[in-house]
């Protein structure tokens, strides 16, 4: 069996725990300090959203594409001059069409625009299309992505309910899904991406992702405190870390697996495409699966573990645990060498001093003196024995 999985056997048996729950505290505040720099990024930079929502012109021409292509038809662009004209974005579609898209342009400017790409092309102008995407269709995108987002928690809100019969359990599970969706566009402010619908399809895709992690775990946390509060031996959080060391290295392993072709696209993306949908939604994808992972592992086990410690039959639980962890503790305790021992109750206390060397146990026979010897001359001493008894005298 390999190392890891040697681990994961211990981890699941319990013969090595890693204290996940205990250190709560920690991974709140750095998953506070992870949104903190995400707002930071919103409200400074900002999103930079594609034509899809802030509107714009889009245009296609057929070509074949080269290592060039790219840069050859952004160089046109920009050529023509343009008012409000902006860094056009150049995409390749396959190998043989080229994309063009610019922020809104005048009609003239618009004309102007294609016929530089139809000469870039080497094609008519009539086969060079345009396409006038306004701000007010951009906008309805936007508010359908909300409402589908909105649409999307309330669902998990109330499926994860009735699966779980906890209401604290949803809540913790929303709390660790909105802790996503904030890291993951905080990251696309910061780095400067596009924001087009391939974006938001990659941040549903990653919110269900982690609700799928993090249900696995509760599942696991359902079954590891199920008739807690009738023993002594565990609290709350004690069974909930049971139950992420148990399901840690699952999580460490499908999260390796998916971000390894997910990260192939990005690269591909982003390096070779330059730009485009692959770009876009292989960011929300790695960033997501990423932070759905951490989230599913230390921020909602650890939420829902602090919801339920409030609760009044946990809180008698822990006393009971505590109480019972000193008692065996004190009774495991070895008395100092020497020290007197206390006998008796009541309200005086009695001591015993230890035995010592000369002391004997009451009811034994004293050790029986040993004989004297004599010397009979020949250097060896001899025992002194009694005459023997003469019979028949």
């Amino acid at each position: 069996m390999s190392k890891l999985g040697q681990l994961g056997a211990k981890l699941h048996s319990g013969e090595v725990s890693y204290d996940f729950i205990g250190k709560r505290k920690f991974w709140f505040v750095v998953s506070l300090v992870l949104i903190a720099i995400s707002l930071a990024g919103l409200f400074t930079r900002g999103l930079a959203l594609g034509i899809e929502f802030k509107g714009g012109v889009e245009y296609q021409a057929n070509v074949k594409v080269t290592d060039s292509t790219v840069q050859d038809f952004g160089d046109a662009v920009k050529a023509t001059n343009a008012e409000d004209l902006g860094d056009p974005i150049v995409t390749t579609v396959g190998a043989d069409k080229v994309r063009v898209q610019t922020k809104p342009l005048s009609q003239d400017d618009i004309t102007e625009v294609r016929a530089a790409i139809a000469e870039e092309a080497g094609v008519p102008v009539d086969q060079v299309t345009s396409q006038q995407i306004g701000a007010s269709w951009g906008q309805q995108i936007a508010n359908k992505a909300i409402i589908a987002l909105v649409v999307f928690i309330g669902l998990v809100f109330l499926v994860i309910w009735a699966y779980f019969r906890e209401p604290k359990a949803s809540m913790a599970a929303i709390i660790a899904l909105l802790h996503d969706v904030l890291i993951t566009v905080g990251v696309y402010a910061l780095v400067g991406f596009d924001v087009t619908p391939a974006t938001v399809i990659g941040v549903l895709t990653i919110l269900g992702y982690s609700l799928y992690d993090t249900v696995v775990v509760f599942d696991k946390v359902r079954e590891n405190t199920r008739g807690i509060t009738g023993s002594n031996r565990y609290t709350y959080s004690d069974a909930t870390n049971l139950a992420v060391n148990q399901t840690v290295v699952r999580s460490v392993n499908t999260t390796l697996i998916a971000l390894l072709p997910v990260g192939s696209i990005l690269v591909v993306g982003t390096v070779v495409l330059g730009t485009g949908p692959l770009k876009d939604l292989s960011l929300a994808l790695f960033v997501g699966i990423a932070v759905g992972a951490y989230s599913s592992v230390f921020i909602a086990p650890a939420l829902l573990a602090a919801f339920k410690e409030r609760e009044p039959g946990m809180q008698a639980l822990n006393r009971r645990v505590t109480a019972k962890r000193a008692q065996t503790a004190a009774s495991l305790t070895p008395a100092g060498a020497g020290a007197p021992v206390a006998v008796g109750s009541g309200g005086g206390t009695a001591t015993k001093a230890p035995p010592r060397k000369q002391d004997r146990p009451a009811g034994t026979a004293p050790t029986p003196a040993a004989r004297p010897m004599k010397s009979t001359g020949s250097g060896r001493p001899q025992p002194t024995r009694k005459p023997r008894s003469k019979r028949g005298k």
